[in-house]
């Protein structure tokens, strides 16, 4: 399961996990510190947008150059671009100079963070387990000049599958990006499944937004996004040569977020 759906609002199943972990970590906290008058809570937050800015800045700092030109795009999270070392030892760091200037928060703020911990990390690791059994679904689509294609008979190489919609406003901003991918990554096939739009919608949108792309999918009936359990847009899915998922990514992609996931799937003599 890619997302959780509540109403017409999707969630990144990894974002409710982190969102779980912290809701344990408070309550955790909250519970252990009343009677002390000892509440963790602000202690908690700081920590972790501590832990989200150097996560964010160690990201930025690795894809400098790919930021260069417009830094403003630095500031924009949604990307989901993130190096999540540098965000637990900055988190880890705070975290001690609250335990050394706060006594009293020490015990309740140490087990609402080693619940959190826990339980974010858990649930994360099954995550990644069960979408590391995912293989690439076998269905039958049809190209944009209307002939039918078969999802596999694209595991020659690696296969990047985005799901999108002209109506889509994050679909339309990161397609320049993935078309600048494709060009620049030959030993990779870029899929661009359209979800449940017409054959004369997608080709009017092309010419509007002067996009040239190989690959262009159309699946009339979203059954891609079904059967990959993520019926949020647009979602970018990374699979290795044999149809093995080994990453995904809901929301917006920049360059440099698309960059880093394609790192996991580049044939080696490509990688960095």
């Amino acid at each position: 399961m890619l997302s959780i759906n509540i109403g017409p609002l999707a969630i990144p199943t990894q974002l409710a996990l982190v969102y779980l972990g912290l809701f344990c970590a408070w309550l955790t906290g909250w519970w252990l510190g009343r009677k002390r008058q000892a509440n963790p809570e602000a202690a908690l937050f700081n920590i972790l947008l501590i832990g989200v800015l150097a996560a964010r800045i160690g990201f930025v700092s690795s894809y400098a150059e790919l930021y260069a030109s417009n830094w403003l795009t630095a500031l924009d999270i949604r990307d989901g671009g993130f190096q999540p070392l540098a965000g637990m030892l900055a988190g880890l760091v705070a975290a001690i100079w609250y335990f050394w200037r706060k006594p009293l928060l020490r015990m309740p703020l140490a087990t609402g963070l080693t619940v959190g911990v826990l339980v974010s990390g858990m649930g994360l690791a099954v995550l990644h387990a069960m979408q590391q059994g995912q293989k690439m679904p076998e269905l039958a689509l049809r190209d944009i000049s209307g002939a039918p294609v078969n999802l596999h008979d694209y595991l020659d190489q690696p296969v990047v599958i985005n799901l999108w919609a002209t109506w889509c406003p994050p679909c339309r901003r990161e397609m320049p990006a993935l078309q600048q991918a494709q060009q620049q990554n030959p030993d990779i096939h870029f899929l661009f499944v359209n979800q449940g739009e017409s054959q004369q919608q997608v080709e009017q949108f092309f010419r509007q937004q002067n996009i040239q792309l190989d690959n262009a999918l159309l699946d009339s009936g979203a059954r891609v996004g079904q059967a990959v359990s993520s019926l949020s847009l647009p979602t970018t899915l990374f699979y290795d040569a044999s149809g093995n998922l080994q990453n995904t990514h809901l929301g917006e992609l920049s360059s440099a977020s698309l960059q880093h996931a394609l790192r996991k799937i580049q044939p080696s003599n490509h990688k960095d």
